[in-house]
């Protein structure tokens, strides 16, 4: 971007760990408020998923083309230039973090890998340890996908929804001419709404929930006019494209050989359940499926973090009004403590950086009027998420979708089947379980893509399921009744896989050079 990259601290005022929408808005104003600020990220530039970046091959002259409110992102990024040249922040991108260890209240050390990644099953070599300490950490890891398996979900052309935007996003590259966007969640009318804007033909946007969900919940809504202004401009898009929603459908089955060729659609009743008779086929060449995303915690609650149970099943960290996890010293913003979209986390980051200020410097770094607008719009924004997640909650019967043949974890290829039968014969009853008995979630994803969907087949139907909103302490809760995960967030040492030689290696590496941000369109670098 044309500055000098600023030499790396020995020890920082704050590490924020995740460089999207949260962690910019939490670096730049504790950057501005005087702290010394570490940006780690594993990708190579800043914007996280949300403000996903074309790879540089691609040469695209208007990068804000498949983005919404391009310009937050221009703001934050500027502001984060503005702190490095202050030498305030240093950003060390391609930084996979794998672990968070406290030495005491105020001393942190994240630990990081850095350097070319292996393929599964190679041995790591290429990569780098790395070790950050810090007085603070701010959390702003974000989440992931959740999938729910049907028959052929595993064939070629079948991709996630957010999958087929980062597709979009990072290679301008199209999952195929022909996509059927089918799941559940406001990410679907953004995926099939891009999809169209790039040339793709989308037959169909099968929603398994009803948008007339959302009219239950009239409070919520009025007080974000820009989640509708936002769902209007997607639905614009696909009028124009004549791409019709269609809900309380689902796709239960793919079908092809060597790729996917066609879809069957079937009507779902209130709880889910396939309807008999209803089915329809649709051809296509791709299929773009979600069911809404999950936080990503697994940083917390490999501390023993709090965690809460969601509106739509899944787990969130439990925060103190000023996003203070139950681990003193650790915050968290963005979807950690719940699914709520790019602005929420970007009020949630500053409001995280401006507690983490006044905690570290023993005074107010922002005016008592400052601090309460920010909480105010911060819980609107929450309000307008439960809303959105009880909408689009799955039901207890799309386990009906699934044959005993379904793969649930392709990792280690575990058909419902084998699941189903540790349950009944052998006693199963939460997801880790099932885990010891079938290797359901040992595979590389570590059961990002089939824990979900292993503990809704591990639930009993007769234990209540714990309210949502409920705090839970770091032991799981009981199983629950109505075929979503039930069981608690997994506890897991390591967030990400990491080369045995990292971990017998006791000396303390050498620090890493910062990445320099990549310069603003039109500069040169």
């Amino acid at each position: 971007m044309g500055d000098e990259a600023q030499p790396e601290h020995e020890s920082y005022d704050l590490a924020v760990i995740g460089a999207g929408p949260a962690g910019l808005a939490g670096t730049a104003t504790a950057a501005e408020l005087g702290l010394a600020v570490a940006l780690l990220d594993s990708a190579p530039q800043p914007g996280g998923q949300f403000y996903r970046h074309p790879a540089p091959a691609t040469r695209a002259a208007r990068p804000e083309a498949l983005h919404h409110d391009w310009q937050a992102f221009t703001d934050l990024r500027d502001r984060l230039r503005t702190g490095a040249r202050r030498g305030n922040v240093t950003c060390l991108f391609d930084h996979r973090v794998w672990t968070v260890t406290r030495q005491a209240e105020n001393d942190w050390t994240v630990h990081a890998l850095t350097g070319a990644t292996d393929a599964p099953g190679e041995h790591g070599d290429n990569q780098r340890p790395v070790q950050v300490r810090a007085r603070a950490i701010l959390l702003a890891t974000g989440s992931y996908e959740r999938h729910l398996p049907f028959p052929g979900w595993t064939l070629p052309g079948v991709v996630g929804a957010g999958g087929a935007q980062a597709m979009l996003k990072s290679g301008l590259v199209l999952p195929g001419r022909r996509v059927v966007v089918a799941g559940s969640g406001p990410l679907l009318l953004a995926a099939a709404g891009s999809l169209v804007t790039a040339g793709a033909e989308v037959p169909e946007l099968i929603e398994a929930s009803s948008y007339f969900g959302y009219a239950r919940h009239p409070r919520a809504l009025a007080t974000q006019p820009h989640k509708l202004t936002e769902g209007a401009h997607h639905a614009k898009a696909l009028l124009r494209h004549r791409v019709r929603p269609r809900t309380r459908h689902a796709v239960t089955e793919a079908h092809g050989t060597d790729r996917v060729a066609a879809v069957t659609v079937s009507r779902l009743d209130h709880e889910w359940r396939p309807i008999p008779g209803t089915e329809r086929r649709i051809d296509c060449d791709a299929l773009a499926v979600g069911h809404g995303l999950i936080p990503q915690i697994d940083l917390a609650t490999g501390l023993g973090c709090t965690t809460r149970r969601t509106a739509d099943g899944t787990y969130a960290l439990a925060l103190s009004p000023l996003q203070e996890t139950s681990l003193r010293g650790l915050w968290s913003a963005g979807e950690t403590s719940g699914v709520g979209g790019a602005q929420q986390a970007m009020v949630e980051g500053e409001l995280a950086a401006l507690a983490v200020a006044s905690r570290l410097t023993a005074r107010r770094p922002a005016p008592l009027s400052r601090l309460r607008s920010l909480r105010r719009r911060r819980d609107r924004m929450n309000a307008f998420a439960d809303a959105m997640a009880v909408t689009h909650a799955p039901g207890h019967g799309w386990t009906r979708w699934l044959t005993d043949e379904t793969d649930v974890c392709r990792c280690e290829e575990v058909p419902a089947g084998r699941i189903r039968e540790a349950v009944t014969d052998y006693g199963a009853r939460d997801a880790r379980s099932v885990k010891l008995l079938t290797r359901a979630g040992m595979g590389w994803c570590q059961g990002r893509v089939c824990g979900w969907a292993a503990s809704c087949l591990a639930s009993p139907r007769a234990s209540p399921l714990p309210p949502p909103g409920a705090v839970l302490a770091d032991a799981p809760a009981e199983p629950g009744s109505d075929g979503r995960a039930s069981s608690g967030p997994d506890r897991r040492l390591l967030a990400t896989p990491v080369p045995l030689g990292v971990l017998a290696d006791r000396t303390t590496p050498e620090p890493q050079p910062p990445s320099p941000l990549p310069p603003t369109e039109g500069q040169p670098s």
